[in-house]
Parts: structure tokens; C-alpha cells; sequence
């Protein structure tokens, strides 16, 4: 694993955004980004900006207990969810909290993916559950993930978004992509009333496939 830059960082901050922006991802304000320069500091997005218009005026960078190190502005409210992913998980290096409208509708209608539809679960995001609802911004919020953020890409919170995190920005936005594309598939199979589930069996395969790509711990 490689910690980025501070330019790096920012760079990859403001990328990432614009990807998600156009994606129709995150639209208005929702939603916050992170990742790490070293062991304890990261860099994220500032509350109340706009994603994919996100500029050096609009990051902030904190250390693992939330104080602000760098920047004018205050960092999301929902900060302490990214801090709690990463002490418990120290293999997630960058953080992606969106709300995309197919993933938010599993979310509030509390319907995780307790079955695997798609190859593309198996190998990067694994079993998506849902996370109990909690005040946005609370540290009750930060807690839920807790649970599910070890073993697995991503988590959905309940009547909230989703949330996906990975090595760098780049596999966190990948992995909120194959996320939303997962739960649009799900969507349609709902409405045709039939899906072919994979077996375990088939699920255990592409786990361990995931395993040997580095997807999940061993």
C-alpha cells in the first residue's frame, strides 16, 4: 500500500468528485470523500461543498481524531464515519460516501444484498448489508459501519447512501460505481419478478478470487 501526497491527495479529491458528479453519482452537497497521506492524517471534503466543482479551497485536512491540521474551512459533519473506517480497517487508504439513487433505495427500503447476484459482487465488494439508520453526521452514524467494514467494500446505511472504500480513491469510486450499477440490475430483476441467484458454492469461488486479487483480507 502507498500513502499519496498531499498534492496527490487533493488532486485525486477533485477528481474523484468530478467523476461522481457526472456519473449522477452525487448531486447538490451530498456526500463526503477522504483518503490518507499517512498513518494518521487525511485529507477530505469540506462541509457543504459541491463535488463536482471541488477546488483547494475546499479541502481540509485533519489527523485521526478529527482536529484540523490544514485549511480555512470545516470539514464534513460526517468525518467521524470516515475516522472509524479507518482505525478499524487499516487496509482502506481512501473513502467514498455517496448517495446514488439505486443503492439509496436498497438503503431505505433496508434490503442488503444478502445473496449474490453478480460476479462483480464477489470480487470487490463483497456481502453488502445494511447499517442501522442514525442521525447523518452523529457519531451513532459512524459506529454502524463498524460491523461490516473488515471483510467487506461497502456498506449501505439505512434511509441514507452508501459507502465504498479502498486503496486509493480511484478503487473507492470504482467500487461505489460497480455498487450502484449492482443495485440498478437488482432494481430491474425485482421488477421482472425472478433472479437467478448464485450458489454458495459459485459465491465461495469468486470470494476467494477476490482474496487472491487483494479485494479482502486473507
Amino acid at each position: 500500500m502507498r500513502y499519496y501526497t498531499d498534492r496527490e491527495a487533493k488532486d485525486a479529491l477533485m477528481e474523484t468528485g468530478r467523476q461522481l458528479y457526472q456519473q449522477g453519482l452525487t448531486v447538490g452537497t451530498d456526500g463526503n470523500l477522504s483518503c490518507r497521506v499517512t498513518e494518521d492524517t487525511l485529507w477530505t471534503t469540506a462541509t457543504g461543498a459541491r463535488k463536482g466543482f471541488l477546488t483547494d479551497e475546499w479541502l481540509v485536512k485533519t489527523d485521526l481524531a478529527g482536529n484540523v491540521l490544514e485549511g480555512t474551512r470545516k470539514p464534513s459533519s460526517e468525518l467521524k464515519m470516515h475516522l472509524c473506517l479507518y482505525k478499524a480497517n487499516p487496509r482502506a487508504l481512501a473513502a467514498v460516501h455517496t448517495h446514488p439513487p439505486f443503492s439509496t433505495a436498497f438503503a431505505a427500503a433496508n434490503l442488503g444484498f444478502d445473496r449474490m447476484l453478480l460476479a462483480e459482487e464477489g470480487l470487490y465488494l463483497g456481502h453488502v448489508q445494511v447499517a442501522p439508520y442514525a442521525t447523518p453526521g452523529s457519531a451513532a452514524l459512524a459506529e454502524s459501519i463498524l460491523p461490516y467494514c473488515w471483510d467487506n467494500n461497502a456498506v449501505l446505511l439505512a434511509n441514507h447512501g452508501a459507502v465504498t472504500w479502498g486503496k486509493n480513491l480511484s478503487e473507492a469510486c470504482a467500487r461505489m460505481e460497480t455498487l450502484e450499477r449492482s443495485a440498478r440490475i437488482r432494481y430491474y430483476c425485482l421488477t421482472m419478478g425472478k433472479a437467478q441467484y448464485l450458489s454458495d458454492e459459485e459465491a465461495q469461488v469468486l470470494h476467494q478470487k477476490g482474496v487472491a486479487l487483494g479485494n479482502f483480507p486473507k
